[in-house]
């Protein structure tokens, strides 16, 4: 039996594996190929809400996915990769193995980069996964019950780019569920000149509009200097005392890239073409954030849900075809959307890639949560039918907009 290895359970990995099930019986081939994925943990996050109050929906474990559709699964932390060899390394709880593939989909994603910075990482949170998510949550709540001291109400997000500025105005109703009432400050910090330094022109006035009314504090053109448990030290001499550093300021590729020898962009990523084939390495495919495709002719990916979802099921259905001999499908996606939360003030939804706003405030706040909890969620009811016919190598039509100008 021919093997198809999945590494990595995001929403690349996770569509990789059920669009390469979905073409494995569709070609009647489900005695002939396996497909398995591998993550380190036991669940498919929803990683885009992470940076919400309410975590109870955002991790959904794989055998409710997975088990319907004859997909196996295990857990372990990827280790190296031998493309010679065609073999992964993998620690599990069982200790040490060795996984055999004939064909590979990467998808482990990204990870937020974390400098050395004295103190950034003993004191600092992020929401990067849902362990840090709910760490940060346990730690907010513990502060609510805490008694008042210098930097209990003060939180200060790093980086001022999609995560930073959702993580901060978020904030307000955050202190308020964790019951920190009373004078408050929500500070984020860029080195920038400008809040959504990458965000654009068109929207970045709607950006400053929402946090002022928020009431978000800004630092920018400055550097983190040092971090400790009773605050920050920042490149311009100012401290700020405070419980709370929320690190979102960069992300990069999984280091496992590193492991193929064909090029990668100043992220991380790997170069793939439109059929997620990753160039020069026999029988690998790549998906996500780890991955850079071109897929309009011009522009490349970005590392977000809104692509990592198709790249997903095209690499599972190509993956098939490679491994049958059947045609593949490239991918090709004619438009691109961004929709940033803005907590309490509502949120912004641009349309291109100069970023034109299109609706903002609450009409924005609604296709943002039809998107967060409804559009990105695979189907949950454990229909091998609906989880298919999800994982079809098409792209969606843009989300909807209410109250469009």
């Amino acid at each position: 039996m021919a093997r198809i290895v999945v590494l990595g359970a995001g929403f690349a990995g996770l569509w990789a594996a059920i669009g390469a099930a979905r073409m494995r019986e569709e070609i009647g081939a489900v005695s002939d190929i396996e497909i398995r994925l591998i993550d380190r943990n036991p669940y498919h996050n929803i990683r885009v809400r992470n940076y919400e109050a309410d975590l109870s929906e955002v991790a959904i474990p794989l055998p409710q996915l997975l088990d319907p559709i004859g997909v196996s699964h295990g857990i372990g932390e990827v280790e190296t990769i031998d493309p010679a060899r065609r073999e992964i390394s993998l620690v599990t709880d069982r200790g040490d193995e060795t996984l055999r593939y004939d064909r590979l989909v990467l998808a482990l994603g990204s990870e937020v980069m974390r400098p050395d910075i004295p103190g950034l990482a003993e004191h600092a949170f992020d929401v990067d996964t849902y362990a840090a998510a709910l760490n940060l949550e346990e730690h907010l709540t513990s502060l609510g019950h805490s008694a008042p001291s210098p930097g209990r109400s003060t939180v200060v997000v790093v980086g001022a780019g999609f995560t930073g500025i959702e993580v901060a105005a978020e904030m307000p109703d955050r202190l308020a569920r964790a019951g920190i009432t009373g004078s408050r400050r929500i500070i984020l910090v860029d080195p920038n000149p400008a809040v959504g330094a990458t965000i654009g022109v068109h929207a970045r006035p709607v950006i400053e509009t929402a946090l002022a009314s928020l009431e978000v504090e800004t630092r920018l053109g400055v550097r983190v200097a040092s971090v400790e448990a009773a605050g920050m030290h920042l490149s311009s001499g100012e401290f700020i005392p405070t419980q709370t550093v929320i690190w979102c300021a960069g992300m990069r590729a999984s280091r496992l890239a590193a492991s193929f020898p064909d090029a990668r962009d100043r992220l991380g990523r790997l170069l793939v073409d439109p059929f997620m084939r990753v160039a020069d390495v026999g029988g690998v495919f790549a998906a996500g954030d780890v991955a850079s495709s071109v897929v309009d002719g011009l522009h490349p990916t970005v590392m977000s849900c809104q692509f990592a979802r198709p790249m997903g099921r095209f690499a599972g259905h190509n993956v098939v075809a490679d491994l049958a001999g059947r045609p593949m499908l490239p991918l090709r996606i004619d438009w691109y959307v961004t929709v940033l939360d803005l907590g309490g003030w509502g949120a912004l939804y641009t349309e291109g890639w100069d970023r034109e706003v299109r609706t903002t405030g609450a009409a924005a706040k609604a296709t943002k949560k039809t998107i967060n909890c409804k559009r990105i969620y695979p189907p949950l009811s454990g229909s091998k039918d609906e989880l298919f016919a999800a994982a079809a190598p098409t792209v969606q039509a843009p989300p909807p907009t209410y109250g469009a100008r």
